[in-house]
């Protein structure tokens, strides 16, 4: 194996084979010792979280594969903390796509004059650009398109398929008494015929649920949703 990439909560790996193994790390991002996965930096690290975040991809995952929806995930080894996934090419150098239910995190701090706290939002579609140094701006589907990161066509796919995979979490979630209010997702192209797919995970992570009113920690969210 080749380590091509070292991300904040994830190591990527070449394969011999042409795919790619990413390695869950223990690292969430956050600040100052605190939770958020909006943050653009690593803020805390929780013992276990790699493997909690694993689980839980792996159960979303094969949700959508059996549903259809197309992924790069192929399997995972949770003793190793490890997926094998398809490789896949990003948009431009990287995009954030956010499906928002309420009003909290970087929404509620840019629209707070308009807006209360835990308002209600209709799956909301925000992409953002994966750029540390700015904060992950976000950008309109005009803009990505005459930048060349993908085109207006492209962007509604990956609208329909947020929203669509968005619903898939949100309902599994309600299951189990949670509350989703918002998550965020990545695409990219897959296959010769550049597939738009979901790719990266969907783990504790990258989402806030909440549970009679409080936001889960990931370990906890991956013991409320796994657990028999």
């Amino acid at each position: 194996m080749k380590l091509i990439y070292t991300g904040k909560t994830k190591d990527v790996y070449e394969l011999e084979d042409g795919n790619y193994l990413l390695k869950f790390k223990d690292d969430c991002t956050g600040e100052n010792g605190v939770f958020d996965p909006g943050a653009n930096s690593v803020g805390l690290t929780i013992c276990g979280v790699g493997k909690a975040g694993l689980r839980l991809t792996k159960f979303f995952f094969e949700k959508l594969r059996a549903q259809g929806i197309p992924t790069h995930y192929i399997d995972a080894n949770i003793d190793e903390a490890t997926m094998t996934v398809k490789p896949a090419t990003v948009f431009g150098q990287g995009l954030e796509v956010i499906c928002r239910y309420r009003a909290v995190g970087s929404f509620l701090r840019r629209y707070g004059k308009y807006v209360e706290e835990g308002q209600p939002l209709d799956a909301f579609v925000e992409v953002t650009l994966k750029d540390d140094g700015r904060g992950d701006p976000p950008i309109i589907d005009d803009a990505l398109d005459m930048l060349g990161i993908l085109t207006l066509q492209e962007y509604q796919v990956l609208k329909d398929l947020t929203k669509q995979i968005g619903a898939v979490v949100k309902e599994e979630l309600a299951k189990k008494g949670l509350e989703l209010y918002d998550i965020k997702f990545e695409f990219g192209r897959i296959g010769e015929d550049g597939q738009i797919a979901l790719i990266d995970e969907i783990s504790g992570g990258n989402m806030r649920a909440y549970k009679n009113g409080v936001c889960a920690e990931p370990l906890e969210l991956e013991q409320l949703m796994l657990e028999e």
